[in-house]
């Protein structure tokens, strides 16, 4: 015959249990006169042939199931197969606040920018949030189902999948009215704009919302990389951007920036690079390199002359083939070319070399 349960209950503090079946798996064999006792942070919820009957908050609780003993011990061998006839659960439920959930942007929010930089830029943010169950009966109802145990790890990614996208929503407003330095700023009002956003998300889920807080929001330290990702970034500003965070890094470097200049290729300085990185971000469009390309594709190698360095597009312009083209002859080593970060720089020597064949 099945256990008969005279007292139920969960002593567990539950501080990373949200819910608690008791028993764990199958059937309750709970008779007439059995006790829950339901813990101050604790509510039960009692299920009865499939049904969620009464909810307990703390106290002692006597819970009637139809299930009377003494008939039950005389015919439950013959007629149910050992079974109880009255099938009963009670699910024990945190009821406390579980605080200090951490959340973080696995990938940057994208955010408009206009007047500054690039016009776009990309935001990282990580900060913490608070909930509680509200509704212990609709949350099992809604969410946990039969299982018999339903920890924080089940819920806690689909809650924070909830907050990230609403905190991105309120980052494309708010971007409409505020630059992203102000935005920046804002994280008191960005924390409570998620609340308001998410509570009637949680709240059909028989849960509060109770807080949302932003730690920290910043750009991310590798917005050209992943804007070019994107397909937000053309090669020729990429690669201005990708010369500027050279520089940066050779003024870090105690060696100075000879080695930077002798990477791009001879007869280009810093001073050159500079101009043209900056150029570029700034919208300038006086660049050498562009005009001779432009000559060069118009007029052919014979009719144009080859600047000193130059990008595999503006040499694909002049030998007027695919830019693929000029890299394969690079990988190939047919065409000699410097790799600064992930961009190339051919020479004007490595070229003529390169059509003498």
């Amino acid at each position: 015959m099945a256990r008969i349960f005279d007292i139920i209950e969960y002593p567990n503090e539950m501080r990373e249990t949200i819910v608690q079946r008791f028993p764990e798996s199958g059937p309750g064999d709970f008779r007439v006169g059995s006790q829950v006792i339901v813990r101050e942070s604790q509510n039960a919820v009692f299920f009865r042939d499939g049904l969620a009957l009464d909810t307990f908050g703390p106290g002692r609780h006597v819970i009637a199931t139809a299930n009377i003993p003494l008939l039950i011990e005389k015919i439950g061998k013959t007629f149910f197969s050992e079974k109880t006839p009255f099938p009963a659960e009670v699910y024990f439920v945190s009821m406390r606040e579980f605080p200090d959930r951490k959340w973080g942007t696995p990938q940057p929010i994208i955010v408009r920018n206009p007047g500054m930089g690039l016009g776009v830029a990309l935001l990282q943010g990580f900060g913490t949030f608070s909930f509680q169950v509200s509704d212990p009966q609709q949350f099992i109802t809604q969410v946990v189902g039969a299982q018999g145990v339903y920890r924080m790890s089940d819920i806690e990614n689909r809650l924070k999948t909830v907050l990230l996208s609403k905190l991105q929503d309120l980052l494309g407003e708010t971007a409409a009215k505020h630059s992203v330095p102000e935005i920046i700023g804002l994280t008191e009002e960005l924390g409570a704009g998620v609340r308001a956003k998410s509570q009637d998300d949680f709240l059909a889920l028989g849960l509060t919302l109770k807080t949302f807080y932003v730690g920290n929001l910043k750009p991310s330290s590798k917005s050209a990389e992943e804007l070019r990702a994107m397909g937000m970034l053309d090669m020729q500003t990429y690669t201005q951007l990708q010369a500027a965070d050279a520089l940066r890094d050779a003024a870090q470097n105690p060696s100075g920036g000879a080695g930077l200049t002798a990477g791009i290729g001879a007869g280009m300085g810093i001073g050159n690079v500079m101009g043209q990185a900056l150029g570029g971000m700034m919208g300038q469009q006086q660049q050498p390199q562009q005009q001779v390309a432009a000559g060069a594709a118009a007029g052919g190698a014979a009719g144009g002359s080859m600047p000193d360095v130059m990008t595999p597009s503006e040499a694909a312009a002049i030998l007027r083939v695919s830019e693929e083209d000029v890299v394969a002859a690079i990988n190939a080593g047919d065409l000699k070319a410097r790799k600064l970060g992930n961009a190339y720089r051919i020479s004007k020597a490595a070229m003529e070399e390169f059509l003498k064949g």
